[in-house]
């Protein structure tokens, strides 16, 4: 699947493409605006074969309506009636089969970011929408922090190899509040290096990889002692679990 790419959309939302070439097809994953995404897969000479959907927000969403209006496609998304279009409904442990595709992904719900949020992982990929982001996480609109750190936990237990395809570029602004958190982490210096240079060309910092999200992302990081030590300081308390490690961290990204 080294053919996949992305579609921009909005600010700095990915729409990412997963091409067949041999049948000329294309499913898409979070697709919040269809103009890009008719405009992207004409470029590169596909047609929409169906569209994978990790969580309801519109800019994951909005351009489900108008694509299926141009081809009746399969709609594989979280059981959640926020979500229009959905022909196949998914949840936990069950395997999505692509049609043409050489790949096999199983659904991980990780809830925290919204209550029905999910992820597609197989063939060494992992499709994480706004719950995983390269150096970050985001936001629990509608989870708990036990939800969300436990949502953390399960991805980065993947193989550290797994590629990470998540919504948003967000990576040198999540490693910049990153390196607050541990000044000290080399590799999270030497890749905030390599983002800023890769950012100022313009270029894509996706995807990244379970292992380099557990080496410098301070959201996989809180049981280490450099994270607890910053988070207990920034709190003005002490800390006794991993999850009040990660809702402090998360507290702290959400003031800056």
């Amino acid at each position: 699947m080294s053919q996949i790419f992305a579609i921009n959309a909005f600010k700095d939302n990915y729409i990412w493409v997963l091409p067949n070439p041999e049948s000329g097809s294309a499913f898409v994953v979070d697709p919040g605006d269809a103009e890009p995404v008719r405009a992207g897969l004409a470029a590169a000479g596909l047609e929409l074969g169906g569209i994978l959907v990790t969580h309801h927000h519109w800019d994951h969403t909005n351009g489900i309506k108008e694509l299926l209006a141009d081809a009746q496609v399969p709609v594989v998304a979280p059981v959640d009636d926020r979500i229009e279009g959905v022909t196949h409904p998914v949840r936990d442990g069950d395997e999505v089969r692509l049609d043409g595709l050489p790949v096999r992904f199983q659904v991980l719900e990780i809830p925290g970011h919204t209550s029905s949020h999910i992820a597609f992982v197989g063939g060494g990929m992992l499709f994480c929408g706004d719950t995983l982001f390269a150096g970050g996480c985001g936001r629990m609109f509608e989870g708990t922090p036990a939800q969300m750190h436990a949502s953390l936990q399960r991805l980065a237990a993947l193989p550290e190899e797994t590629l990470v395809y998540c919504g948003h570029e967000y990576t040198e602004a999540n490693l910049r509040f990153a390196l607050q958190v541990e000044p000290d982490n080399a590799q999270l210096q030497a890749r905030l290096a390599q983002v800023a240079e890769q950012r100022a060309r313009g270029e894509i910092t996706l995807p990244s990889t379970i292992g380099v999200e557990r080496a410098t992302n301070p959201f996989l990081r809180v049981d280490q002692q450099s994270v607890i030590e910053s988070a207990e300081r920034h709190a003005g308390r002490r800390l006794t679990s991993a999850t009040d490690v990660f809702a402090a961290v998360r507290a702290w990204k959400d003031s800056v």
